[in-house]
């Protein structure tokens, strides 16, 4: 029998997610703040829902993307949310990207209820949400897993059951530890060299042939050169992610004078009026202290 799919959070990541899962044939239920997101998913075969509560009334799995901590404990566990809609029997997904506690603290009262939780935070951005190519990092108990997996098979290509409930966001903020550090160090290698007079674009190229070959340095650092900021994933959204990251670390007396220093300087970006770029964009920060652009148009 097909699984019963609600999705609450139709964002930038959200909506194609739960696009793909509309055209893989599930019965959906969906529901957000933005009418004309959910109007255009009705329109394509979906169901409005009326609240989290109602969502969750009509889903066997109930998926949540939502941007913070805050937003999933409202709409999980607060007034008229998933919780008070939640059959025995039932699974939640939450997708979003939230600190550990707050999972490992839904799993426990989805437990209390007789149904299951799985955390599983996602990496590749707008583009792996529209292609179903996103690496999706999960917790929670191997059953769960197993009955999530055709839904996570419509969205992604890398999926894995790290460990119990909150591992998936560990995985995640490790994700997100590697990409700002990796970000940060692209932008200072490609200024570096545009200042020196070389041609950014061909150390670029050149460098992808060697040791420091990445994916960011393919992507972001081409966004670096051709001065294209539009949003993948925000700046804004990854301070966010970063001071989970923080926060956790904190929890865990572990030191991260990497990750805290380049939190600091997309405080900086954000409070400069950029945080709606995309997180290559953490360049411009660098660029503005060296008075320099690496941009294509000085080549």
């Amino acid at each position: 029998m097909t699984e019963r799919i609600g999705f609450i959070g139709l964002g930038i990541m959200g909506k194609p997610m739960s696009q793909h899962l509309l055209n893989a044939g599930f019965p959906l239920t969906v529901l957000d703040l933005n009418k004309s997101a959910v109007d255009e998913l009705v329109a394509a075969g979906a169901r409005a829902g009326t609240s989290p509560k109602d969502v969750a009334a009509q889903s066997d799995i109930v998926v949540t993307m939502l941007p913070d901590s805050p937003q999933v404990e409202e709409v999980i566990l607060g007034k008229e949310g998933v919780l008070e809609g939640l059959r025995a029997g039932a699974l939640v997904v939450d997708m979003s990207t939230i600190l550990p506690s707050v999972a490992r603290r839904v799993a426990q009262a989805a437990r209390a209820q007789g149904a299951d939780a799985l955390d599983a935070p996602v990496s590749g951005g707008q583009v792996g949400a529209q292609n179903a190519t996103l690496t999706i990092m999960v917790g929670g108990a191997q059953a769960a897993f197993d009955r999530a997996k055709p839904i996570f098979e419509k969205m992604g290509k890398n999926i894995t059951l790290v460990g119990e409930a909150g591992a998936g966001q560990i995985t995640k903020a490790a994700n997100q530890i590697i990409v700002a550090g990796t970000i940060a160090a692209v932008s200072e290698a490609l200024l570096l060299a545009a200042k020196a007079g070389a041609d950014p674009a061909k150390v670029r190229a050149a460098l992808m042939g060697g040791f420091a070959s990445s994916r960011i340095l393919e992507l972001h650092g081409d966004r670096m050169i051709q001065r294209t900021f539009a949003p993948g994933f925000k700046i804004k959204l990854h301070r966010k992610d970063l001071n989970i990251i923080l926060n956790t670390a904190r929890e865990l007396g572990v030191a991260l004078p990497v990750s805290a220093n380049i939190t600091e300087m997309m405080n900086g970006l954000i409070a400069n009026g950029s945080g709606d770029l995309d997180h290559s964009a953490f360049v411009t920060l660098l660029e503005k202290l060296a008075n320099f652009e690496i941009g294509a148009k000085q080549m």
